[in-house]
Formats: structure tokens, C-alpha cells, sequence
């Protein structure tokens, strides 16, 4: 019998779909968020060089190494956001998971009120139900073929009990960039009504059709009111090296630090030195990676064309709305199982909107062996015209 803050977490079903697709080479893996783009080779030896060596295996620094905090520091500033102090407001963690969950720790009281989009990552979600705060979601609407923010309803979801705006930028599973004007709402809403933005960065370069990063902790009044989550994982490719960081204001670094202690206690040594070679290279290979990236969602669109696919700007996935045809997403992604296409449904990634979807990650697969997706999912979903 579960304990009571377990009742409502629920699983990713990746790896129900990933171990249903086995190692058949012939399946198309669209269900996990790898890639086959590989890290910075100087990050790659520069973690070989410190394993087993002594400043690399040791329980000290708790919350990270100095040299990796500067580098953090550097990165945000070079993308348009604040200077940080490394040493007092940097805390280095065992990966983005820890990091999200920290900051949670920092920010929020049980019964407190977290806003998300819907639909968004599932391990943000359940990350605030883990804490014991509530999730409350602002629906993404898709507008002009791409997802936009229903700014309106996001300011009508508040309540004396909102403590945070929780966004992903760009967001995953839709690949929804934030604009201008989004980012200017959400910043107006957090200082008007005294609300943390806890953003996680992750994606945060990896963007298409020649769009620009906007840092939200540099809007007017955001410094103070702005925990920044990030990690190499995405950008840098560096997925298993499970590294990440929390920067934050001053007055809750103290906090921050504890909780990483007693949550993570200590990131990877080595994998912190690899980390930070990969922040200091002039040229880590992402602009490399963002064309690729962008030929091989380019590819999933002109397969899936007609469908009800949502473009992303951003990201390494996308979205089908196979309810506009009339199917359940679960019964879709098995049905894309006997077609060799391992793709996730969105149920438990937000609430109603994205329990509409399947998702497509496009990252891990290469143009040539995409070419074969369309007929496979018209095979899978049959002959159905998109409802409205």
C-alpha cells in the first residue's frame, strides 16, 4: 500500500514502451529523449583524465566545485541573464532531478499551489506533488500551427495559495518557445502577485527557425523573484553525466545548499570537471547539433503532414493530437508498437491537453531511417480525417 504523497504520482510509460520495443533495430525509437549527436569530445576527456584521480573522489565540495560554479555563472550571463555571485548563489547538484526538486524544497510549503503548463514534462509535475504542494495547469492552445501560452487564463489560475510559476523554455514534450510578449506576462504576473519563476533551462538554447534565447531573469524585476535550474544534458549532450545547478537569489542559497547536502549530498567529481570543460569551450557543438536537430524534425513533419501535428520551435520532440482523430492516445502508441514506432502517450504530462497526444522524439534517429515514419503511422492509426 502506497503512502499517501504517492497516491497521484504517476509512471512516464517510457520504459513500458521502451521494453516493449526491445532491440529491434527495425523500430523507430521516438519514445526516449536521447540522442545519437555525441558530447563535446574535450568534455568527454577531460572526465576520463579525472577519474580515480584524489580532488575527483572526494565527498567535498557538498555543493559543488568552484570552478563549475564559475562557469555556470559565465554561461547565464553570456545568454543575456544576470551576473551571479558563483560562490554564494551557484549550488551544483546530481543532475536537473535533483535540482527541480531542491528548489521546490526552497520555495514551497505543503498545500501551496505551482503553476505548469499542460502540457509539460511529467517529472516536473510529480516533482511538485513529491514536496506536497498542488500542480494547477495553464493550457498551452495551439495558435497559427505552433503552441502559444493562454496568457489569460494563467493570470485567472492564482490564488493566495500560488507560491510559483514553473515553465521549461524551451518546453518539453511541445516544443512551445516562449515570446516576448509570453515571457512579459508571466514576468508582470510573478512581481505584481509576489511569485517565484522557478525555470529550468535546459533546452533553453536549443531552438529553431532562427530564434533567440530570452532570459527571464532579465526582465525588469526578475532577478530577485527568479531560481534558474540547468543542466548539460540536453545542449551539451552530456546525458549521463548527471550534473546539474541551481542559481538563485541571495536570500535563498543558504536554503538551497542545505537541501542539496541532505538530498544529493555530492555531485560526481569527475563527471564536475568534464561539465565544466564542456562551459568553458568557445564552440561546444550545439549551433552543429540545432541544424541537425532541426532537419530531423523538419523530416517528422513532412512524414506526418495532414496530421494533427503541433511544429516545435524548439526541443527534441513533438506532439500529434490523436484525439482530433477520434483515438485514445495509450491504444495509439501500441498500435505504433506493431508498426516498429516506439512513441509515448502524454497522459499524466499536464492534464487535459496533454492526454490528447502522442509524443515524437525526433532527436535520436537519423533523417534517412525517418523517412519511413508516415507510412508506418497511417498504417497504425488507419484512414481518419482530422475532426475540429
Amino acid at each position: 500500500m502506497s503512502v499517501r504523497r504517492l497516491s497521484s504520482v504517476t509512471g512516464f510509460s517510457i520504459d513500458r514502451v521502451a521494453a516493449e520495443a526491445g532491440d529491434e533495430p527495425e523500430v523507430l525509437r521516438l519514445e526516449n529523449l536521447d540522442t545519437d549527436i555525441a558530447p563535446p569530445k574535450e568534455a568527454v576527456e577531460a572526465t576520463k583524465a579525472a577519474v580515480g584521480t584524489d580532488e575527483a573522489n572526494s565527498w567535498l565540495p557538498f555543493t559543488g566545485r568552484d570552478d563549475l560554479k564559475r562557469a555556470v555563472a559565465r554561461s547565464i550571463e553570456r545568454r543575456g541573464g544576470p551576473s551571479y555571485d558563483p560562490r554564494t548563489q551557484v549550488v551544483i547538484t546530481s543532475g536537473e532531478g535533483d535540482a527541480i526538486l531542491d528548489a521546490l524544497f526552497c520555495l514551497t510549503d505543503p498545500g501551496d499551489e505551482v503553476i505548469l503548463t499542460d502540457p509539460t514534462y511529467a517529472g516536473m509535475v510529480n516533482r511538485v506533488r513529491l514536496v506536497g504542494a498542488e500542480p494547477v495547469f495553464a493550457p498551452l492552445v495551439v495558435d497559427g500551427g505552433e503552441w502559444r501560452l493562454d496568457v489569460r487564463t494563467l493570470g485567472g489560475l492564482v490564488t493566495d495559495r500560488t507560491r510559483v510559476i514553473f515553465i521549461n523554455n524551451a518546453s518539453f514534450p511541445s516544443g512551445w518557445v516562449a515570446s516576448a510578449d509570453e515571457w512579459s506576462a508571466i514576468a508582470e504576473l510573478c512581481v505584481s502577485r509576489h511569485l517565484h519563476l522557478l525555470y529550468w533551462s535546459g533546452f533553453e538554447g536549443v531552438l529553431f527557425d532562427g530564434k533567440s534565447v530570452i532570459h527571464p531573469a532579465s526582465l525588469s524585476g526578475m532577478g530577485e523573484r527568479t531560481v534558474i535550474v540547468g543542466s548539460p544534458t540536453f545542449e551539451q549532450r552530456m546525458i549521463a553525466w548527471r550534473i546539474g545547478w541551481i542559481v538563485l537569489p541571495g536570500e535563498l542559497s543558504d536554503d538551497a545548499g542545505r537541501v542539496q547536502i541532505y538530498n544529493g549530498l555530492v555531485p560526481s567529481g569527475h563527471n564536475q570537471i568534464g561539465v565544466r570543460a564542456a562551459l568553458e569551450l568557445e564552440d561546444d557543438g550545439l549551433a552543429e547539433a540545432n541544424r541537425e536537430w532541426e532537419r530531423r524534425r523538419d523530416e517528422v513533419l513532412r512524414q506526418l503532414d495532414g496530421l494533427p501535428v503541433v511544429r516545435p520551435a524548439g526541443g527534441w520532440s513533438l506532439l500529434c493530437n490523436v484525439s482530433a482523430l477520434g483515438l485514445d492516445a495509450t491504444q495509439v502508441s501500441q498500435r505504433l508498437l506493431a508498426e516498429k514506432v516506439a512513441a509515448t502517450p502524454m497522459g499524466g504530462w499536464g492534464a487535459e491537453v496533454a492526454a490528447r497526444h502522442v509524443r515524437f522524439v525526433f532527436s535520436n534517429e537519423p533523417v534517412e531511417r525517418l523517412a519511413t515514419l508516415g507510412e508506418r503511422v497511417r498504417r497504425a492509426i488507419g484512414d481518419r480525417p482530422e475532426r475540429s
